[in-house]
Order: C-alpha cells, then structure tokens, then sequence
C-alpha cells in the first residue's frame, strides 16, 4: 500500500493527525507526505502544532522517492490554499484508477467552504474540474447536514504519542481555558470566573492563545490536573479539548456537539454534557466537585472509550472501512 499525501505547513489538526495515523498503519516508507513537510519529521514545534510529528523519521523522509504509477491512494490532506494548489498541479499524473481522498479539517460545515475564508474560493471548483474527489471526509459533518453519498463525518481524535507522563493527584477544581471564539464560550466563562478555583486557575474572560501560559506537554499535564474540564464549541463544533480530556484520563462536561460523530462518547458514561443555555451548568459542577468516585469512573470510561475508537490509528481504520464499503 502506496499512499500519496498532499498535505499543506500551515498547522491542521486532522490533517497531522491522519498523517500520523497512516504511518502508524501502513509505515512511514509508505505515506509519502508531498510536499515534504518540516514539522512532521523534525521536533522543532511544541503541542499541539507537534502533534504530526514522526520520530526518527527525517533521513529517510529526505531520501525517498516515488512514482505515480506505484500510488494506491491520494490524499487532499487539508481544506488549505497550498493543499488544493498542489493537488491542482499534479492530477493530471494520478493514474485513473488511484481513489482521491478529501480530508475536510476546516471549521466549515459545508464541504470546501473554507477556501472562501483563505480568498481562493476558485480553487475548490477549479480542482474539482481537474478531477473530481472519489470521498470526502468531513471533520464538521453536521447532524442535520446535508451531504454528497461520498462524504462521510471525520472528527478529530488523539496521538497518544504526544502523551507526556501525567499527574495523579488534581490541583484544580473547574477549568474552561480558552478563546472566546464562540459566544457561548463568553457566557460560560462570565458564569464560572468568580466560581470555584476558576479566576486562580486561569479561567477568566479574554485569554488569548498566543499568550498562553500552559503549552505543550505541560498544557496536557495541567489539563490532567483538573477535576472537571469542560468543553463548548469554537469555530466548529468540533474542538480538539473533546479529545485531549478523556485521552489525558480526566473528566469532561461539555456542550453536546452537533455533527455526526461515530461511537461517540455515552452522556453519563463516558462524558456529562449540559444543556446549551448553561442552566445546568453549575449544579453540574457542584454535583461532580462533590462525587469523586462517580467523576472519576465516568473519566475512566471516557479514556477507554477514547483507546477503543478515537486514536489517530482507529481513524484510519474507519476511513478504509467506509472506503471499502461504498467501493463494493
């Protein structure tokens, strides 16, 4: 298996994370990223922009080549200007019988929709008339979406490469660290600021990501620290807090996101999620501050959960099952 994967510098979070999925599948002399990507094969970026890294990979990364007629799969690794101009550049070499993966990572909800925000909106339907995508894979695939037969919902999930060593004990309370890219971020943090541990902790109103005093691996460390980490929706529904709580083995309450994730997590089981207006949101609070053994059960729960169905590798393992069954 010879997989082709065109893939743009600028930072994607599914892109890295099927880069990273794929090697582990198939071998890294078998997913040839093109262009060649820095940060996937030198360790010069800290969490999350890290998280495509491949150790050992750069010499023979550097030294490799490929030929078309060799190519199983391509892949459109991302919805980005570079993605899409490279694609454009080489279609015509594809042979006709290789499937063209799309991989949909932007926050969109409807396929291609963020080259508009890049200003190339051209180049969605310019590539398209070079040749159409066989799938496409869609990260914010809504629940009442409507779609294509060929694009199916792509969320995104975790390397568990990324992983530092962990703390057992919990120093926070209640933590919501984040930009207030969605309104609903700012009414949470309104509400909690005052609360709890929140203001000493750093959950307060107008952070800012570049100043972030938590990064890289000891932002995954700190997250592991908390007794409830909760999550609301950004740009899209989908935010990488969903997965980084559970893979870190901490309990998560969450606004319930609206886009099609297969074996999601089990409200109650695997995750809380609250109502969307926030009115349950503190007696959520209180009631799991209060209950260690249920919080606790239900974090664990949600890391095996996370193991079973929502590494990078398992994502794979649904894109060629999904694959595989449309090509039948």
């Amino acid at each position: 298996m010879k997989i082709l994967y065109i893939n743009t510098p600028t930072a994607d979070y599914v892109q890295d994370l099927t880069y990273t999925g794929l090697v582990k599948k198939f071998g890294l002399n078998n997913v040839i990223d093109y262009r060649w990507n820095k940060k996937y094969h030198v360790p010069y970026k800290k969490y999350p922009k890290n998280i495509g890294y491949v150790e050992g990979s750069l010499f023979s990364s550097i030294f490799r080549s490929f030929n078309f007629s060799e190519i199983d799969y391509v892949f459109i690794g991302a919805c980005k200007v570079e993605a899409f101009e490279t694609y454009i550049e080489i279609a015509h070499k594809i042979p006709s019988h290789v499937p063209v993966i799309f991989i949909d990572g932007g926050d969109g909800n409807k396929v291609g929709i963020d080259l508009v925000a890049y200003k190339r909106p051209d180049l969605y339907e310019k590539a398209l008339s070079v040749r159409p995508f066989d799938f496409t894979f869609k990260r914010e695939y809504l629940i009442d979406g409507v779609y294509d037969s060929n694009v199916a919902p792509l969320p995104m999930s975790f390397n568990f490469d990324r992983l530092p060593s962990l703390p057992t004990d919990h120093k926070y309370d209640v933590s919501f660290w984040a930009v207030e890219s969605h309104t609903l971020r700012t009414q949470a943090l309104d509400m909690l600021e005052n609360m709890y541990d929140c203001k000493e902790n750093g959950t307060t109103r107008n952070q800012k990501f570049s100043k972030y005093k938590r990064k890289g691996s000891f932002y995954l460390q700190e997250l592991a620290d908390c007794k409830i980490i909760i999550n609301i929706r950004g740009g899209g529904w989908d935010t990488m807090r969903y997965w980084e709580t559970p893979a870190v083995g901490a309990f998560m309450l969450s606004q319930k996101p609206q886009i099609v994730i297969p074996d999601n997590f089990e409200h109650e089981k695997d995750v809380v999620f609250f109502k969307d207006d926030l009115s349950d949101l503190q007696d959520l609070c209180d009631f799991y501050l209060k209950n260690d053994a249920k919080r606790e059960e239900i974090a664990k729960s949600g890391l095996q959960k996370m193991k079973d169905f929502h590494t990078d590798e398992k994502r794979i393992d649904y894109i060629f099952k999904t694959i595989n069954k449309e090509m039948k």
